[in-house]
This record gives C-alpha cells, sequence and structure tokens, in this order.
C-alpha cells in the first residue's frame, strides 16, 4: 500500500474525534478566542481615537504580539509544573478580565498594559490548546483533528471580530470590554474536564482525561518503543525549542509568519483604512473573512490526512497573497468582499497546513516544541505586520502599503514550491 492509500485508510478509521476532553478543550478554546478577537480590532480603534493614530494602533497589537511570543516558550515548562488546568484557567483570565481595568482609566499607557497582559493569556491558550489538540487525535486523523480545533479558534473570529467593531461603534468601548471579560470567565468551567497531565495514546483513545485507565500503547504514545509518527526520522534535539532547529520546519515556519504578518495588517489596520467608506463595509469584509478561514482550515485538515499537507501549501499562499493585493481597490466594495474572500481561504488553509507539516515531521515528543514555533512563527508575523504596517503608512497611504505587503506574500511562493520538491523527494 503506498503512502496515499494508507493516510486514506487511517484517515477514514471510526475513531473518534470528539471524546470528552476534546470537547472540553473546543470549549474553552471558543471562549478564550472569543474574548481575544472581540477587543482585536476594537483596541487599535481606541487606541487611535485616543490620539495615538496609526502609530499608535499598531502598537496595540504589536505589544500583544510581543508579550505573546515571549510568554510562548515557557508554557510547555508550565504544563509540566503546573498541569493544563491551570495553565489554561490561568490563561483564560489573563486574555479577558484585564480588559474591564479600561473601563476605570483610559490611558495609552495602561492600554498597552492591558495589550501585554492579554498576549501573555494568548500564548498561554494557543500553546496548550494546540498541543492538546495533537495529543488528543485519534490515529491517522491528526490534521483532521487540528482542522476542528482550528474551527473552535476561528468561529469566535466569525462573530468577535465584525461585533467588537459594531459594538463599540453603537455602543461605546466600555461595554465591549465588560463582554469581553464575562466571556472568558465563562469558560472557566470546561477548564477543569482537561488532562491534568500531557495526554497519552491511551487517554486519546478512551477520552479518559486523566489518564486513569493505562497507557496500552506504551509510554507518551509509543509502540513497542518506536514512534507511531512518520515524521520521527527527523526528530528535533531536546530542548524548549529544540523543534526550531530542524530544517524541515524552516519552510513551514517562514510560510505561516509570512501569512500572518499580512493578517496583522488586516484586522489591524482595515477597520481604519475604510473610515469614510460605506457604511459597515469593515465590519461586512470581517465577517467574510473571518467565516471563510475556519471553513478552509477544517477542509486542508481533511484533504492533508488524504493526500497530505504539503500538496496545497503553494495555491493557498497565492489566494493570500491575491487577497492582499486586492485591497490596493478600497474604494470599490465589491472588490474588498472577494478579496476577503480569497484572504480567508488561503489564510485558513495555511494555518493548519503548515502545522500538520511541521507534526508530521518530529515524534510525538516533540509535539509541545512543535506548537511553540508555530505559535511563535503566527504572533511574531501578526505583531510585526501590525507595527511595520503602521511605521509605513505615514509613508505611502493605505493602498502602496496593501501592495507592498502583497509583494512580500508573493516572495513566500519560493519556499512553498520548496517544501513541495522536499515532500515529494521524502515519499519517492
Amino acid at each position: 500500500m503506498n503512502a496515499r492509500a494508507a493516510r486514506t485508510a487511517a484517515a477514514t478509521g471510526t475513531s473518534r474525534l470528539l471524546t470528552r476532553p476534546m470537547l472540553l478543550l473546543l470549549v474553552a478554546s471558543v471562549g478564550g478566542m472569543g474574548g481575544f478577537y472581540l477587543l482585536l480590532s476594537v483596541l487599535p480603534l481606541y487606541a487611535a481615537t485616543a490620539g495615538g493614530g496609526g502609530v499608535g494602533a499598531g502598537l496595540t497589537t504589536g505589544a500583544m504580539m510581543l508579550a505573546t511570543v515571549l510568554a510562548e516558550p515557557a508554557v510547555p515548562w508550565a504544563l509540566a509544573r503546573f498541569g493544563h488546568r491551570a495553565v489554561v484557567g490561568a490563561g483564560l483570565l489573563l486574555l479577558g478580565l484585564p480588559s474591564a481595568v479600561l473601563c476605570l482609566w483610559s490611558s495609552f499607557p495602561l492600554t498597552l498594559g492591558v495589550c501585554l497582559a492579554r498576549g501573555v493569556g494568548l500564548g498561554i491558550v494557543v500553546v496548550a490548546g494546540t498541543a492538546l489538540a495533537a495529543e488528543l487525535a485519534p490515529p491517522g486523523r491528526r490534521s483532521e483533528s487540528l482542522g476542528l480545533y482550528g474551527v473552535s479558534l476561528g468561529v469566535p473570529s466569525v462573530l468577535g471580530l465584525p461585533a467588537g467593531v459594531w459594538l463599540s461603534d453603537r455602543l461605546g468601548f466600555e461595554p465591549v470590554f465588560l463582554m469581553t471579560a464575562t466571556l472568558t470567565l465563562l469558560a472557566l468551567p470546561a477548564v477543569a474536564g482537561l488532562p491534568a497531565r500531557r495526554a497519552t495514546r491511551g487517554e486519546r483513545l478512551s477520552g479518559d482525561p486523566d489518564g486513569r485507565k493505562g497507557d496500552p500503547g506504551g509510554r507518551n504514545g509509543e509502540l513497542g518503543g518506536r514512534s507511531e509518527d512518520p515524521g520521527a526520522r527527523n526528530g528535533a534535539p531536546d530542548g524548549p525549542l529544540g523543534a526550531a532547529v530542524n530544517r524541515s520546519l524552516v519552510r513551514p515556519t517562514l510560510i505561516l509568519g509570512a501569512a500572518t504578518f499580512a493578517s496583522g495588517v488586516l484586522v489591524t489596520f482595515l477597520p481604519l483604512a475604510l473610515l469614510g467608506g460605506p457604511s459597515h463595509l469593515a465590519v461586512v469584509a470581517l465577517l467574510v473573512q473571518a467565516s471563510v478561514a475556519p471553513l478552509a482550515r477544517w477542509g486542508a485538515g481533511w484533504w492533508g490526512d488524504r493526500h497530505g499537507s504539503s500538496s496545497l501549501l503553494l495555491p493557498a499562499v497565492l489566494a493570500v497573497a491575491l487577497g492582499t493585493a486586492g485591497l490596493v481597490r478600497l474604494e470599490s466594495p465589491v472588490m474588498v468582499i472577494v478579496s476577503m474572500v480569497l484572504f480567508g481561504a488561503g489564510f485558513g488553509a495555511v494555518q493548519n497546513l503548515t502545522l500538520a507539516t511541521m507534526f508530521e515531521r518530529v515524534p510525538r515528543s516533540g509535539f509541545g516544541r512543535v506548537s511553540v514555533v508555530w505559535n511563535l512563527a503566527f504572533d511574531a508575523g501578526m505583531g510585526l505586520g501590525a507595527v511595520g504596517f503602521g511605521l509605513l503608512i505615514d509613508r505611502t497611504g493605505y493602498p502602496w502599503g496593501f501592495a507592498v505587503t502583497a509583494v512580500l506574500l508573493l516572495a513566500v511562493l519560493v519556499p512553498a514550491w520548496h517544501d513541495r520538491r522536499y515532500v515529494q523527494a521524502e515519499t519517492t
């Protein structure tokens, strides 16, 4: 049986994706990411209207992503020391509660402080959740499990991104700050059902969140002392960021970072770029992009389990670049919406394809490190996009700024093409 047939046979097995711990992980992720997305485009508006201008708007997203990048490498250690429940619970609280402080005092330094706290919470939630989603996946369905987890991250963006902008315009900023704090608190009960420690193969197959039923597959999910993952031959060295030096991970990491660079530009500046245009166009554009992305992420997971994750990377990157380039025509509502469809489809696919590809290339013991590296690339790209674009548009304006971003994305087609050739060479 060839590699493609083996993937298809495994992916169509009967192992359940929605075990109890997986369902609770999705609930906690929806609450946490709901609190993240509700303010993602609101805080730049809040900072800009308070006198920060375009640079201040970019700094809010940049500060949050900086804190996220600094926090993420410590998450695997915190999970080993305190367990999933305590760590994810702390992440949810940091994502939501600091926003309520802005109802009492208003200043740009305080806004940046809130963004820093939220960034730490985001780093905790996404690193812990990504690694746990991979570990809870049944055999042969990891890409699909990651796609399902991606939907739990993307669905809040469908409502949160446009709703935050719309509600702040109608009700003011303070009610949105309070809604954010409430939403993350509502997700806390789900944390109690998460695994107390690292999931094993026995937990993934039985749905036992604490591993009380043992690990019939061997320690840490290894069968007979051998990793069940075909990517084990590319295993990374030990250490908090050992996965980062695995050369097979460099190209997917670079591709993801470029795509999230563009995402940081869009979520931070699209509402500002469309001010003075057709009423609610920014809300509709964000809604379209946020709706398409999770569907594409799940669809890419389904495809990846059956045909290989790297096979779609090239068209996914091209869709992100074309979607960004279309925003040069900001005066055309139709072009803005079409661009958001393209960007959402490409960006959702890139997220799943790069993550699944990276998990395929390390042993199961390296899942935590891959989660850190992937999320570092995601958040660093988003933060650099927001800050860099904020500095750029002061000199070029929005249309030329989007054009420059699109050119940078087109350059990433080269590593995407090389990665496809790498996979073809490995499988022949």
